[in-house]
């Protein structure tokens, strides 16, 4: 069954393109064109698909992928001109819900990345229960490089990982990492060739369907029982996210960015 988003978004196409395959639903980021970079849009509809996903009693399984061959390159830096105090704070609460719902959620998500996952595209799939990569697939914490703390949960996921000094060191440092060396980290959980992500995440994913789906839900729930503070985090992150997206810091590393230089940040 094929199931596509009725708001559109860039050039009268869906942002999220929503696809069942048996118990298991797929969720396409759908911004090729920009590598599927996130704007507003794209948090806001995908934030959607995944709530309803989780409440579908239809749905056994999730799985996170995008469109065009990467998965997700991050926020989309051309829509962070003229921010507003409101629009960085809508901007931040709607980014919140995809982690949220991600963790909060008794569905087991998969994420399918081929390509970049950087920034935002590396939190998506670090708060996903299941990563599968391409082997050509690359991992970047690029935030600090434009002058951005972390989102989507990645300050609390990452150390979940690869542990607190690992990804405090990614982080400080934006480091990027290739899909073999994520995983020897314990950022991927499986590897595949290019091209093949996909395949394989919908056959773990249709695992995950078949076991029972109460002790699935329980088993999620007892693993992050360790972090009871999650959405406390969340929302910790969101309030440094707002104050760093309307500093100056960040309209000079978007400068840089764009002009192909190395950013002179003041702190302010």
């Amino acid at each position: 069954m094929l199931q596509v988003d009725d708001e559109k978004g860039h050039g009268g196409q869906p942002v999220v393109v929503i696809v069942d395959r048996g118990p298991v639903r797929v969720l396409t980021l759908n911004r090729p064109e920009r590598r599927n970079a996130f704007d507003l849009a794209l948090r806001v509809e995908l934030a959607d698909a995944l709530e309803a996903a989780a409440s579908s009693p239809h749905v056994r399984a999730i799985v996170v992928t995008g469109a065009g061959g990467s998965f997700c390159a991050g926020g989309d830096l051309s829509t962070m001109d003229d921010l507003t105090p409101v629009s960085v704070r809508h901007r931040t609460s709607e980014g919140i819900r995809v982690p949220a719902a991600i963790r909060g959620g008794d569905t087991p998500v998969v994420a399918a990345v081929e390509g970049a996952a950087y920034g935002a595209g590396l939190s998506l799939a670090m708060v996903c229960d299941h990563v599968v990569a391409a082997r050509d697939a690359r991992f970047g914490a690029a935030f600090s490089k434009v002058g951005l703390g972390g989102d989507f949960g990645i300050t609390l996921t990452l150390p979940e990982r690869i542990g607190v000094a690992r990804a405090r060191r990614m982080l400080l440092f934006a480091e990027v990492l290739d899909a073999e060396s994520a995983e020897r980290l314990g950022m991927v959980d499986a590897l595949v060739d290019p091209g093949a992500a996909l395949e394989r995440a919908v056959a773990d994913a249709t695992r995950l369907a078949a076991a029972p789906p109460l002790a699935v839900a329980a088993i999620r729930r007892q693993v992050h029982a360790a972090h009871p503070d999650f959405d406390r985090g969340l929302v910790a992150e969101g309030d440094e996210q707002v104050a760093l997206l309307l500093s100056e810091d960040l309209q000079e590393g978007i400068a840089a960015f764009r002009e192909g230089r190395p950013p002179t940040f003041r702190g302010r």
